[in-house]
């Protein structure tokens, strides 16, 4: 038996994957599907249908992959795992790897399962997928999530501490990359290169092709959308790497 099908089995022994799952469909599509019912039909676009995934429901993808993690330190599985496979490296990219596949195919069921949901409820809106900037603001959902994932079991190994790990993303993720933006004169130009910031960059659509998106306005980020995007998974990448290397060193 792979490693792969060894962490994959032991992450669905667990609740913790189904409910935020659910969680994450809930807040996902749910929120787009009150949005859609609340607003007059054909005044919906394409940027309000991801309003739902694109912040609450990765929040909440972020905390399944930090706890993939941290429930195996507080019960003292990690042990068992380092025992079994004395590559502590092996043992925990196969892990990410399996968390963050997980986590992006999520992410599409969710963007497509809330656009489904908005052209249901609003025939008359003009939500079809035709340019490339669309498909990406809806599609790429999945790639935000997977690299996310990254990042959060990165988080996981450092902290080791399910409290603390799920606060450092949480906060992170939704209050102080957007608060460094009120610092007087430089602020804007920090979260030009802070890691979520560049991430929302990714989805964003050409300023004024969407009324509903204005996800990364008032940033002047000096990278294209896609060299956001793997800006991004440059950061998940590096932090994980410094988290296996402390992982490797220290005690389990």
């Amino acid at each position: 038996m792979t490693l792969l099908a060894v962490e994959r089995i032991k992450l669905f022994s667990t609740r913790s994957p189904y409910w935020c799952s659910a969680l994450a469909l809930v807040l996902g599509v749910g929120l787009t599907a009150i949005i859609a019912a609340s607003t007059d039909d054909g005044q919906l676009s394409i940027g309000v249908t991801q309003f739902g995934s694109s912040q609450l429901a990765l929040s909440v993808v972020l905390v399944m992959a930090a706890l993939a993690v941290t429930t195996e330190y507080r019960f003292s599985t990690i042990r068992a795992t380092f025992l079994a496979v004395p590559n502590r490296t092996s043992a925990l990219v196969a892990k990410t790897v399996v968390v963050a596949f997980i986590a992006g195919v999520l992410g599409e069921i969710i963007a497509f399962g809330s656009w489904g949901v908005a052209k249901l409820l609003s025939p008359a809106s003009d939500l079809a997928i035709n340019t490339g900037g669309e498909w990406r603001h809806v599609a790429g959902i999945g790639l935000l999530y997977g690299i996310g994932a990254v990042l959060a079991i990165a988080v996981g190994i450092l902290v080791r501490q399910t409290a603390g790990a799920v606060a450092i993303l949480l906060v992170w993720n939704m209050l102080l990359e957007g608060l460094i933006g009120i610092i007087p004169k430089v602020g804007t130009k920090i979260q030009a290169w802070l890691p979520f910031q560049n991430a929302n960059n990714f989805l964003a659509l050409p300023a004024g092709s969407d009324p509903g998106e204005g996800m990364a306005a008032g940033i002047d980020f000096k990278l294209s959308q896609w060299g956001s995007l793997a800006y991004f998974a440059g950061i998940a990448v590096a932090l994980l790497v410094v988290a296996l290397i402390v992982a490797k060193r220290r005690d389990a």
